[in-house]
């Protein structure tokens, strides 16, 4: 990703004295975060492919929006404590963070001020592949069941880690799962997940934010937040990925409800074993289909204490 000098691999990035990174410089990556290096946008803002030209470095460099589903400031700190420390491989990697405040002159109640505007930005590994949503659901052509069965092995693999911290993500979903050049996935965004204390196994909140569809419905109706929050989106990611099917929330149904019965009632073992997806498998990989299809729906059980712990999702992944 830089280029090398005297045989030794340079990040310009990974020479400064902080994770702290200033704000000029990011600007300058991003062509003053011009359109054409937009590489994605949601809720939290928009996402900038940014280039090193003295390194050719590239890193992902995402501007918060002061219109966020939580405060900019709240987003920010999310981010910055509850994964600037974590390293695993199913993680997306922050790289360093920018919150910064320039003076500018802005218009109010029709005069000109001068004002302290702050910027909040977060810089990250660049992952070139894009999301799982984008490479499932957007791109032409058929992803094979080896990698769909990489993909979410790997997303649990993450999820694992983060939950034995504990942290809880609260907006899992393909688009937040972001993919490297050998498909490898990794848990990103992170704005609105919660660090729980040692001995904190819930929460509740008023506040409910999130992605209608893959809400747990506890979370959903009575605000509460638990570990089992996060698996209630994993099983319906597992779902679509095995599935190649997009959940669809309706404008005035924000649960899944109908989707799932919709699965439970199509993807029989029978089924599996004649769709014309599957049907050139091996008896091994329809076992892990049919498997991924069990362990989805048992994700997304409407009480929260009949679903799977990630540990036991993760030993049935792996046969056990």
């Amino acid at each position: 990703m830089a280029t090398e000098a005297s045989g030794v691999k340079r990040s310009i990035i990974g020479e400064l004295p902080t994770r702290e990174i200033p704000l000029d410089f990011l600007k300058k990556i991003t062509n003053q975060f011009s359109d054409e290096c937009i590489i994605g946008s949601g809720a939290f803002g928009k996402v900038y492919k940014g280039v090193v030209e003295e390194t050719s470095e590239v890193v992902a460099v995402k501007r918060l929006s002061e219109s966020s589903p939580v405060s900019r400031d709240t987003a920010f700190k999310n981010e910055v404590l509850n994964i600037m420390a974590l390293n695993h491989e199913n993680i997306v990697k922050l790289v360093g963070y920018c919150h910064e405040s320039q003076k500018k002159v802005v218009q109010n109640n029709g005069r000109y001020v001068v004002a302290d505007i702050v910027e909040c930005l977060l810089c990250y590994e660049y992952l070139p592949k894009g999301s799982v949503h984008k490479n499932l659901f957007e791109i032409p052509g058929y992803m094979n069941w080896e990698t769909r069965f990489k993909i979410i092995k790997g997303i649990c693999q993450g999820l694992c880690f983060l939950h034995k911290i504990p942290i809880v993500h609260m907006d899992l979903k393909p688009e937040n799962i972001l993919l490297d050049d050998n498909m490898v996935p990794k848990i990103a965004d992170f704005g609105l997940s919660r660090l729980f204390g040692q001995d904190q196994t819930r929460q509740r909140t008023q506040n409910v934010v999130g992605s209608y569809g893959y809400i747990a419905p506890e979370y959903l109706y009575r605000g509460e937040i638990s570990t089992q929050s996060d698996i209630y989106s994993l099983g319906l990611m597992i779902i679509e990925i095995t599935t190649g099917e997009k959940h669809i929330p309706e404008r005035n149904e924000p649960s899944a409800r109908k989707f799932l019965d919709k699965v439970r009632e199509k993807w029989t073992p029978e089924y599996i074993v004649s769709n014309s997806l599957y049907a050139s498998l091996g008896a091994e990989y329809l076992e892990q289909v049919k498997a991924c299809i069990e362990i989805g729906l048992e994700c997304v059980h409407p009480e929260r204490k009949k679903r799977p712990s990630i540990d036991v999702i993760a030993d049935k992944l792996n046969g056990k």
